[in-house]
């Protein structure tokens, strides 16, 4: 039997729990001025998944005000077989503000992982890994490989560049060739189970995760 609560629940509510709705609902009182304030937000209320700092506020001041403070590393992963994961990869980047996301492959990727977090990210596309590799080198960026491939560094005793760029391969296979050969070096999450890989996604939120506790301020991070 369907939960009626549920049947009420916002379609881009990410929590199976909770009040039936989030966000806001319309502005209370004297509205607010400013170039960051949408009127139809003020007027209707915002139920979007952000932050409250940024409740109200139009996408381009969100994005705007992002753009000043993002972190020096960039995440990218190979899309030759329109991979699941690329969404859910947007969505973390958007979590640790990444600098961009960059899709390698086919332009087309599955964006429902990334609950319209995308609008908030940068996101770029390359043909090949060494059109990629071109690109963070103009920007003084590494290139690094996320792979269990042997001879790859550790990530946990790694000292991770500040300029960096993640790169992920499909889910499987992993690196292709092409992308082993662009990076400027590979290294690998630590694993002490039976299983070969772990999901691609969650290794981008380990790499991303081991750049903040190394590079980040963590005084202005926002914690719920």
């Amino acid at each position: 039997m369907n939960d009626p609560r549920q049947e009420q629940r916002a379609p881009y509510d990410p929590m199976p729990h909770g009040p039936d709705e989030v966000g806001l609902g319309p502005w209370q009182g004297e509205w607010p001025t400013g170039p960051q304030w949408d009127p139809e937000l003020l007027a209707q209320g915002d139920r979007r998944n952000v932050v409250d700092r940024y409740r109200y506020w139009t996408l381009e001041a969100i994005v705007a005000d992002l753009d000043e403070h993002r972190h020096d590393f960039h995440v990218a992963i190979e899309n030759w077989q329109h991979d699941f994961n690329i969404g859910t990869v947007v969505r973390t980047a958007n979590a640790f503000l990444a600098a961009e996301v960059h899709i390698v492959g086919r332009k087309r990727w599955n964006r429902r992982g990334a609950m319209v977090t995308d609008r908030y990210q940068h996101v770029r596309h390359h043909e090949t890994p060494a059109d990629l590799a071109r690109h963070l080198a103009d920007q003084d960026v590494a290139l690094v490989g996320v792979d269990n491939l042997p001879g790859s560094a550790h990530l946990e005793t790694w000292e991770l560049p500040r300029r960096v760029c993640f790169l992920f391969g499909q889910e499987g296979p992993g690196l292709s060739e092409a992308a082993r050969k662009a990076c400027d070096g590979t290294f690998s999450i630590a694993q002490f189970g039976s299983t070969r890989s772990i999901n691609a996604s969650a290794a981008a939120a380990i790499a991303m995760h081991a750049w903040v506790v190394r590079h980040a301020d963590l005084d202005v991070a926002w914690r719920g």
